[in-house]
């Protein structure tokens, strides 16, 4: 089913073998015996023990090579999942502090996403997040910086560990990008109570919310966010594999569409958390029994959701309607 993608970290499409792959060109040690080893130890209590081991992994990234690789890794698989347009989110904070200048993530990236309609069939745009756990100054900094870049870039995230780092403190910087004309969106709700989500909204003044799942334990949030119109980006295995659920068979999504939010389906951080965007629709297909009907809404959801022009949206919506 042809579909857009809307919340997914490149980073977190680093594969094992890629990440052992990258280890040998770049001349880097790994603290893992083989790629075994390494992803036996994707079993996650919470979102910083996936935080630490992410970050050990895109170590690995040095390159510009290196992000050309990971990126068309994602665009390959993506597009066999039927991804037809894709938003994806990049950490510039976690490299640029580890001595990797954001010219080489862009650049390495880009190179990637260069004709990717032709090469794979999915049109692309890149949204920059702030890492909120290192504060609204460096993220202004780090605004600062991608400003030189604003061609580059659609818009402006907020992820990482969200615990203790609320949305309002980031007004600020999200005040800046609105007004040099770059959309916004926000990791909240995930782990970070309903409040944040709230914020996100009336404080940051998002587009759409990522994740957005504990919104469903405040009635009057989620008549908001089906009154506006607001997408969630929610991405089910991530947050089975987080702990942010128990089990897929009790996650809130059936509430939060029957309550007429608009829903949109995505992966995460793949790699890590089970499974590309084409999985998650399968798992919820299997565990949570939405029929086809339910998951072409999810599909043309992510296309109305997306930042593309309208001429594109209704182009792609058309696809995705027909399938």
């Amino acid at each position: 089913m042809p579909k857009a993608e809307l919340h997914i970290h490149i980073e977190g499409a680093l594969e094992p073998e890629l990440i052992f792959d990258r280890a040998r060109r770049n001349g880097l040690t790994l603290p893992y015996a083989d790629v075994d080893d390494l992803r036996g130890r994707y079993q996650f209590t919470d979102l910083q023990s996936f935080l630490d081991l992410y970050y050990t992994g895109m170590n690995v990234l040095r390159t510009p090579e290196d992000f050309t690789a990971l990126t068309e890794e994602y665009l390959t698989r993506a597009a066999r999942q039927g991804v037809r347009h894709a938003e994806i989110f990049f950490d510039p904070q976690a490299h640029t502090s580890r001595g990797v200048a954001l010219e080489t993530v862009l650049d390495g990236v880009e190179a990637a996403l260069a004709d990717s309609r032709r090469r794979f069939g999915v049109s692309t745009a890149l949204i920059a997040c702030f890492l909120r756990d290192r504060g609204p100054e460096e993220a202004e900094r780090t605004l600062d910086e991608l400003l030189a870049h604003k061609h580059r870039v659609i818009g402006v995230g907020l992820d990482s560990a969200e615990l203790g780092h609320p949305p309002a403190d980031f007004a600020r910087v999200f005040s800046r990008a609105r007004q040099e004309g770059l959309r916004l969106v926000a990791h909240a709700g995930e782990e970070g109570p309903a409040e944040y989500v709230w914020q996100a909204l009336d404080v940051l003044g998002v587009d759409r919310v990522d994740h957005g799942i504990r919104a469903v334990e405040d009635t009057e949030l989620v008549r908001r966010l089906a009154r506006d119109r607001v997408p969630l980006t929610v991405c089910p295995l991530s947050n089975v594999r987080l702990r942010c659920v128990d089990s897929l068979s009790e996650h809130c999504l059936p509430r939060l569409a029957d309550a007429g939010i608009p829903i949109t389906i995505n992966s995460d951080d793949p790699s890590y958390f089970g499974g590309y965007v084409g999985d998650n629709f399968a798992e919820i297909e299997r565990e949570l029994g939405f029929d086809t009907t339910a998951l072409r809404e999810f599909a043309v959801n992510s296309v109305e959701a997306s930042f593309l022009p309208e001429s594109e949206r209704e182009r792609l919506r058309e696809q995705t309607a027909t399938h």
